[in-house]
């Protein structure tokens, strides 16, 4: 109970002073690990025959001397713009936490905690299992204000069963999904036609690039308030143990980031009245383990956060403050709009650091 009135009253403080943002896009990278976010590529790993097809190629691409400068070059969005305009955190190395609290560490569960706010220990598989919990998608779409304006975009198939589509009503294209709603557009229409057409890069996994443009002709058509992007291709890549097409899938998402930063700020409806949160579902193992993850992976649980939008100090990569945990995302989000998140479970508390004081 300490927990629920903590996070009503900075709440109720924060609405007091006045918050800007009207929407929120959150974005998640599935598996991206914490080292190459913070310090680029990894040598040991780049030297790493067995995980690197083409190590010239790669090392020219991505390479640098110092671990600010690989990062840069991996990741030119996040360190070129949310490093200056809002927060990372998460550089382990430099005690900046944060940590899942599922027991899993791995997709639907931490999924789950990202958007129930809430490590459901009956969640223990990636099966297509309808989702009990009521994610803050879903418990944002229930808002009169906000209802028929959430909507999610992901890579992976299980995503429908995750957020519930058919409890929650809210529209998710996934997996061999094609556009969601009705008047689709041309680009939506040939879009949906070359999904069906082209052979699909993982089993249960399309193309990331299919995912970002059916989100952004979306966003053009439809003006949603609360948007969900979950990319996938990372992951699959680090599981088939390729590196240099790992690094490739981040910085190609770092790209479309950029290009979905740019359309925000240039569009009346979300331009500085929109909040971005990047994450990742859970983390990956050091070395020889950089392919793994699970509860059987020491350091899996280790995860990272960034923030960016008129309501969060910009303070680039963040130190000094306590763990963050991905449990404490959900209350974030709808805090962000004003809302105090209710659940029928305890969930995590507000990350104050995230606000204006």
């Amino acid at each position: 109970m300490k927990l629920l009135v903590f996070s009503l009253t900075l709440l109720t403080t924060l609405c007091a002073s006045g918050l800007q943002t009207r929407n929120i896009v959150l974005i998640t990278l599935d598996g991206v690990r914490w080292q190459e976010v913070f310090s680029g590529v990894d040598k040991a790993i780049l030297n790493n025959k067995s995980f690197v097809e083409n190590e010239k190629a790669t090392q020219d691409r991505f390479w640098a001397n110092s671990p600010e400068r690989r990062r840069e070059k991996l990741m030119p969005f996040f360190w070129g713009t949310i490093a200056k305009e809002g927060q990372l955190y998460g550089n382990h190395r430099i005690g900046s936490t944060v940590q899942l609290t599922n027991r899993e560490w791995f997709s639907y569960p931490g999924y789950n905690e990202i958007l129930v706010g809430y490590a459901d220990p009956a969640i223990n598989s990636n099966e297509k299992v309808w989702n009990k919990n009521v994610t803050v998608l879903e418990f944002l779409n229930r808002q009169k204000q906000f209802r028929d304006k959430v909507v999610a975009f992901c890579s992976w198939d299980v995503f429908p069963y995750i957020i519930n589509s058919q409890r929650s009503g809210i529209p998710v294209s996934a997996g061999e999904d094609g556009a969601v709603g009705k008047n689709l557009t041309e680009r939506e229409n040939l879009l949906n036609e070359l999904i069906s057409e082209m052979p699909k890069p993982f089993d249960t996994v399309r193309w990331d690039a299919f995912t970002f443009h059916l989100a952004m002709e979306y966003l053009q058509k439809e003006t949603p308030r609360v948007v969900y992007i979950s990319f996938d291709a990372t992951d699959d890549y680090a599981h088939q143990g390729k590196y240099d097409r790992y690094l490739t899938a981040a910085n190609v998402q770092d790209a479309f980031m950029e290009k979905l930063w740019k359309f925000l700020q240039s569009h009346p409806f979300y331009k500085n009245k929109t909040t971005l949160m990047i994450s990742t579902d859970h983390g990956r193992g050091e070395g020889d383990k950089w392919t793994s993850h699970g509860s059987s992976v020491v350091d899996a649980d280790r995860v990272w956060l960034s923030v960016m939008g008129p309501d969060t100090p910009a303070g680039g990569e963040m130190r000094d403050h306590p763990t963050v945990y991905s449990n404490q995302f959900a209350a974030s989000i709808s805090a962000f709009l004003g809302i105090e998140y209710s659940s029928i479970h305890p969930v995590g508390e507000i990350i104050e650091s995230i606000f204006v004081k």
